[in-house]
């Protein structure tokens, strides 16, 4: 059994990106600035957006957070992204979910540049992506992508069993692992909440990829022998037993399931680190697409 190690694979990502930023500052070249919105003081959106912000600063680019108040209206929100849209320094974007519950998500999301928005998150990436054109991939699906490619994960002919249908991971997931190339090319089964005989179907499956954010949902009987296990889901659950009194724990009864699998992701540790390094990538991407643009 292989660990796909996250925390791992998203250091040499971040390495990589150091290294190409070095070498741009040496060129005398702009390097690239990510901004983040974050509206609220919703605890696990700042310590999410704070982590993003230090791995800027470790590699080398720029970043602004924006830090807006609970109360701050639509009207203002979407202001302030016309005016990131309109800033030739920012080559990329995100504004941090979820929002208050005042703002519609939806119209923030379509306010975005697609040709800023390295969360891959507007209709303009996610349809490019779909037809297999150069886009900004979402960060977590990217990055599960990226794990499979580097650990030689095999693909190819394999049935994907993908358990969640957002649009943020699981159908994105599904699109990707369909594709011609390498992660790629397997049979894809879109599976959800409400999706009968489940158990049949994983037990079918060489490679599962499970986003419900049900804790230890998927068991070691809903598994055969050899299968590849990726845990996109993360849920905070008590322990007394803990120092702080909780753990985290994933959508797979990992102790279990590991003695099957062939390749595995933990949690945490696992697909979390690498949506953070993608995000990155995307604005490394972004901060290209613009210098070719402008030149």
């Amino acid at each position: 059994m292989t660990i796909l190690d996250g925390k791992k694979t998203s250091d040499d990502l971040k390495n990589e990106i150091a290294a190409d930023v070095k070498a741009m500052k040496a060129r005398g070249e702009k390097v690239p600035h990510l901004a983040a919105v974050l509206v609220g003081t919703d605890g696990a959106s700042l310590t999410y957006v704070g982590s993003k912000v230090r791995s800027c600063e470790r590699i080398g680019f720029e970043s602004t957070l924006i830090k807006l108040p609970e109360e701050t209206t639509e009207d203002e929100l979407l202001n302030q992204i016309e005016a990131l849209n309109n800033n030739p320094e920012i080559d990329g974007y995100i504004v941090q979910l979820p929002l208050p519950k005042h703002i519609d998500e939806q119209k923030v999301l379509l306010a975005v540049d697609p040709d800023k928005d390295v969360d891959g998150f507007h209709p303009t990436n996610f349809g490019k992506m779909a037809q297999d054109m150069p886009v900004f991939i979402p960060a977590t699906p990217f990055g599960i992508m990226e794990l499979l490619k580097r650990y030689n994960v095999p693909t190819e002919g394999k049935h994907t069993v993908v358990i969640g249908r957002s649009h943020i991971v699981g159908r994105p997931m599904s699109i990707l692992m369909s594709q011609k190339g390498n992660p790629g090319n397997s049979t894809v089964t879109l599976a959800h909440s409400r999706t009968q005989n489940l158990k049949e179907i994983t037990l079918q499956a060489d490679i599962i990829i499970t986003a419900l954010g049900v804790p230890e949902f998927l068991k070691a009987d809903m598994v055969k022998e050899g299968v590849t296990v990726i845990d996109v889901g993360i849920t905070r659950v008590d322990d007394a037993s803990r120092e702080r009194g909780y753990r985290l724990t994933g959508d797979v009864d990992f102790e279990a399931v590991s003695k099957k699998a062939k390749f595995i992701t933990p949690v945490p540790g696992g697909v979390g680190p690498m949506t953070i390094a993608m995000l990155l990538k995307n604005t490394l991407l972004a901060r290209a697409r613009h210098k070719e643009l402008q030149s």
